[in-house]
């Protein structure tokens, strides 16, 4: 055991300091009110470790221990649940605003050009466009497009079954093609073809629209270059086509109202009977539109709909649904179903199940009624989806930021600056670049890429609550962190190993650089330090520390060669600073005795002939570089660094003092 492991088992246990829980003290419900007042205070994640730490300073029992690391493992989950859905409330202000125009639109022709317009610019992509069957001509034919410059596209009609749009509307399902003019899976026409090429499309994504069980047309997105569509992706453009559809049949009702109103003059006792119905589903309309713009919950919809249709209504996961049938039948038609005395209406988006609103004790629906939980769940849905897609847009963008700054490819501060001000970033502060990499075997090159995503998505989540930046790189990740006042490149190392390890399930090995300023105006210093991290991480994994976090001051002398500028002064400093020091205060000569020492064999009598001083004199010398150095300081590898750190010492002094 080393000196200062003997001198950290010696040192009694801290108190606590001010402002940090005491875990000794038993409190009536355990450990959890140690970890309610963290939350309720809203401390820093470092301060959830502070509990289990002293407990275990103080020697407390195992079942304490045991009870504070479930109470702060649990702590932790509410603490990032609560930060991750303020984060994800300010990330989704835009796409709020974009529901709220459309909900104010009434026109079915603008909802509609509303809806294409959004889609071209949430997926971002050159072109977008929707299609609606004609039943009377038994076509297809193009109803808005958005982007569009051909004016032979824009005026397509197309025969039932034939192009990307034909195999959707056969399939009900959503089609991708990378390249249109190379995909053999649907009917290529003449008359298709030259409208796609006069576009010069390439990449198409197509869903259905649906209502029910039927397929009233086609919504699509597409680019001029190969492109591949995510997941996430196909699943917005999903739920823009439910969108779509719900406006064209909202429109299509409104139609057949207004018509039977002014027609049917006899109507008006049964129109009496249901305009509490239509009032109810304005309201919820109303209620909907106000809760996107101020930023509500999925919870909060739940609530609406409850007090607009009279009975409990309320979200579940698909695990908890009571009777997964039902679930999948609402998902498959589209529609509320009756289960018991409950309504299940699927929260769906795009082919992907997110969940259910179920509204209880409540048999006899009106079909308005019906409709009005059907719409809430799709606005569920699109409000899960939107946020899924900012969080990851964010993650996206910086990563992008710190990838320009590895790569240096922009310089010009003022632009580095503003573009990491919006992502709450401060590129003028201090910080620390650490290379982060999984550790253990993977099965097969699948898990191993799982693994790597894995700890990418925890590092980005990691980064935005510290106000820094993460991207993916070299098999791994890299961060992008700012240095707190008083703390270490060290200290930072390690507390990121083990949130990323206990985030991703696995050790995680973490190297960092020394502490780097003035990002903006020398982002060239970012790819220097990464690479010292790299250095870092590699010593950690041949020394055997694989799933620790350090820095290249914490390797000794190993440090100045994993160090991206040699900082010999600083190494010199940490070995024997306190023997020079020391002499220069009282004017002795130990560094000159420490010297003598080493170059003698380590030999005190050969030592005090080469000093002409007594032996004694030696060994009091010695016994007081012993107390500044620490016992070890002979140990094979102590005395490696010391005579390093002399010979450096020797060099840098003037000729006359070497």
């Amino acid at each position: 055991m080393s000196r200062n492991h003997v001198q950290s088992a010696r040192r009694p246990a801290p108190a606590p300091a001010a402002g940090v829980l005491d875990p000794g003290a038993e409190a009536p419900g355990g450990a959890e009110p140690v970890y309610l007042e963290l939350l309720a205070r809203g401390a820093s994640a470092e301060a959830y470790e502070q509990p289990v730490l002293l407990a275990r300073a103080e020697n407390r029992p195992p079942e304490r221990i045991a009870a504070l690391e479930r109470a702060k493992l649990l702590a932790l989950r509410v603490r990032t649940e609560l930060e991750g859905r303020r984060r994800r409330e300010a990330e989704l202000s835009a796409l709020f605003e974009t529901a709220h125009d459309l909900a104010g639109l009434r026109d079915v022709d603008a909802v509609l050009q509303a809806i294409v317009q959004r889609a071209r610019s949430l997926l971002g992509t050159d072109v977008a466009y929707l299609s609606l069957n004609d039943p009377a001509r038994g076509d297809t034919y193009m109803r808005v497009t958005e982007g569009s410059v051909a004016a032979r596209f824009q005026q397509l009609r197309i025969g039932m079954g034939e192009g990307l749009g034909g195999l959707v509307a056969q399939t009900a399902r959503p089609y991708v093609t990378d390249d249109y003019f190379k995909d053999d899976r649907f009917q290529h026409t003449l008359t298709i073809d030259a409208g796609v090429r006069d576009e010069g499309l390439v990449a198409i994504l197509g869903v259905p629209l649906m209502l029910g069980p039927h397929v009233i047309g086609v919504l699509f997105a597409a680019d001029r270059r190969a492109r591949v569509f995510e997941r996430e992706q196909i699943a917005l453009l999903g739920s823009f086509a439910a969108l779509a559809a719900a406006a064209i049949d909202t429109a299509n009702l409104l139609t057949e109202t207004r018509s039977a109103m002014a027609d049917l003059e006899r109507a008006n006792e049964i129109i009496k009977d249901r305009s509490s119905v239509i009032e109810r589903a304005s309201d919820i309309h109303d209620r909907l539109a106000e809760l996107v713009l101020r930023g509500g919950q999925v919870q909060d919809v739940a609530a609406a709909v409850s007090q607009v249709l009279g009975g409990a209504v309320e979200f579940t996961d698909t695990a908890d649904t009571a009777d997964p049938r039902s679930l999948e039948t609402s998902r498959t038609e589209g529609h509320a179903v009756r289960h018991g005395d409950d309504w299940i209406a699927a929260v769906a988006a795009g082919g992907e199940l997110l969940g259910a609103l179920v509204l209880r004790g409540h048999p006899g629906l009106d079909p308005v009624d019906q409709r009005t939980l059907e719409r809430a769940a799709m606005v569920t849905s699109l409000l899960l989806l939107a946020r899924r897609s900012a969080t990851e847009a964010e993650q996206r963008v910086r990563g992008e930021l710190l990838d320009d700054l590895l790569d240096a490819r922009d310089r010009e501060p003022r632009q580095l600056r503003d573009r990491a001000a919006r992502l709450h970033a401060d590129l003028d502060a201090t910080h620390v670049v650490l290379a982060a990499r999984p550790e253990g075997p993977a099965a097969d090159a699948e898990e191993a890429a799982a693994a790597r995503r894995r700890l990418w998505s925890a590092a980005s989540r990691l980064a935005g609550t510290r106000h820094g930046l993460a991207a993916a790189r070299d098999g791994g990740t890299v961060l992008l962190l700012p240095l707190a006042a008083g703390d270490t490149a060290t200290d930072l190392a390690r507390r990121t190993a083990r949130h990323l390890g206990t985030a991703v399930h696995q050790p995680v090995t973490v190297g960092a650089s020394a502490p780097v300023t003035g990002l903006a105006t020398r982002p060239e210093n970012v790819a220097a330090a990464y690479a010292e991290g790299r250095r870092c991480l590699d010593a950690l994994n041949l020394l055997g520390r694989g799933g620790d976090g350090a820095a290249a001051e914490d390797f000794g002398f190993l440090g100045l060669l994993l160090a991206g500028e040699r900082d010999i002064a600083a190494f010199v400093t940490r070995t024997i600073g306190p023997v020079a020091a020391y002499d220069t205060r009282r004017g002795t000569e130990l560094l000159r005795t420490l010297d003598a020492y080493y170059a003698c064999g380590m030999s005190p009598a050969r030592t005090k002939d080469e000093l002409h001083v007594h032996v004694n004199t030696v060994a009091q010398r010695l016994e007081r570089v012993a107390r500044l150095l620490g016992d070890d300081w002979q140990s094979p590898a102590r005395a490696l660094e010391i005579q390093l750190a002399l010979r450096l010492h020797r060099l840098g002094a003037p000729p006359e003092h070497r």
